[in-house]
């Protein structure tokens, strides 16, 4: 079908000043240091890719809350310049939020470390884990370092993270078993008193170029000519290429509706698309919760996904069939699920309205603000066993 260019366009330009608010909000609290007086000074150590930044602009686009709750002002420091020994503007931070690359070597994290605690000595440390898969590989490595551990989603049954998986996740594990793919068993140590320390914290739903969308008004409901919205690569690993292509292959069950598939369209007209469609699928990635998840609620689409019991995240969209789809992890039941959405439009606008009004709710209060109160109240760590 044909996709209007002056939409796409729009989009484009709506994504661009997104970005743009976001990077002046960092690069305001990059270019000044801590003023006196002030009762709390978080600083943030970032990375400046786009899903790491999801997980940090929230700590801007809410510091009024931030102040008002905690007495807390925040600074933020890109990670390269913290390695390379580049002086610091704010210094003095009583707490120290930090990203790293997932598989940071030793050498890199304990010199990070080590100027973390040079230039904010007796600091709470607070680790800020932005990784798409629920496995704790770094747990081992800076339990006697940190207070708080801060993670976008997490297996719900902490218990999980004593068994061995094959490869390095539980989706790697899976995969690896329904596919017969040899690959060596790994066990990360996560011990219980760094179970204490993990805080859940916000997924995409914080990302500059979603937030916005989602503290406005709701999508319209009025007809969607996409039946099924089904753009995602295949290529990667040996077991994320079958689980990927088994999900592609599922397509074929419904060739008679109007289904969008492909990975090769820009982010603008990706999203406009979107807004034309009835149903989002979105097949795990190397995590299970992915951008178009999000996405999809934005857009105002019925997100269909496999199921997504055994995850925690904050706010929860994943309650199935109140605010998404689940199916079973064999899609043994896509073409099922798929006709009856596509048939029962009442279903389909409560669905996404639902998971909407879920979202909004949550940006629009100061729960984000709450929800990291674990970083300044050392008492306020709640923990799900």
């Amino acid at each position: 079908m044909s996709i209007s260019a002056t939409k796409v366009l729009a989009n484009r330009f709506r994504i661009h000043t997104r970005f743009r608010r976001a990077e002046r909000l960092r690069k305001l609290a990059m270019e000044r240091p801590f003023l006196d007086g002030a009762h709390t000074r978080l600083l943030l150590v970032s990375q400046s890719h786009r899903i790491p930044q999801s997980q940090i602009f929230p700590f801007h686009h809410y510091a009024k809350d931030l102040k008002r709750l905690y007495g807390a002002q925040v600074r933020e420091i890109d990670i390269s310049s913290v390695l390379s020994g580049e002086p610091a503007k704010a210094m003095g931070a009583n707490v120290v939020a930090f990203q790293t690359p997932f598989d940071i070597e030793d050498e890199k994290l304990w010199r990070l470390l080590d100027r973390l605690n040079h230039d904010h000595p007796k600091a709470r440390m607070v680790y800020l884990d932005w990784s798409a898969p629920t496995d704790l590989r770094n747990a081992e490595r800076l339990d006697k370092y940190i207070d708080v551990y801060v993670k976008k989603h997490v297996l719900r049954n902490r218990l999980e993270y004593s068994q061995s998986t094959i490869g390095e996740t539980n989706l790697s594990d899976f995969y690896s078993r329904r596919f017969g793919v040899d690959a060596p068993i790994r066990l990360f140590n996560v011990t219980p008193d760094f179970l204490r320390k993990l805080v859940v914290g916000p997924s995409f739903a914080t990302a500059p170029g979603i937030l916005p969308s989602l503290l406005g008004s709701p999508p319209p409901l009025g007809p969607r000519p996409i039946d099924l919205h089904a753009r995602f690569a295949v290529g990667g690993t040996a077991w994320y290429q079958l689980m990927r292509a088994e999900a592609e292959a599922a397509l074929s069950q419904v060739s008679d509706l109007v289904v969008i598939k492909g990975n090769s369209v820009g982010l603008a007209r990706f999203l406009v698309e979107m807004q034309s469609t009835k149903i989002v699928f979105s097949p795990f990635g190397y995590g299970e919760v992915c951008w178009r998840d999000y996405e999809a609620v934005m857009a105002g689409a019925v997100l269909l996904k496999p199921d997504m019991s055994h995850i925690e995240t904050n706010p929860d969209i994943f309650v199935p069939w109140e605010t998404y789809v689940p199916l079973k992890w064999d899609l043994s039941d896509f073409d099922d699920c798929v006709r009856q959405l596509v048939t029962d439009t009442q279903l389909r606008h409560r669905i996404s309205r639902q998971a909407f009004d879920v979202l909004h709710r949550w940006l629009a209060s100061d729960n984000f603000a709450k929800a990291m109160a674990p970083l300044f109240e050392p008492n306020s760590i709640q923990n799900i066993p």
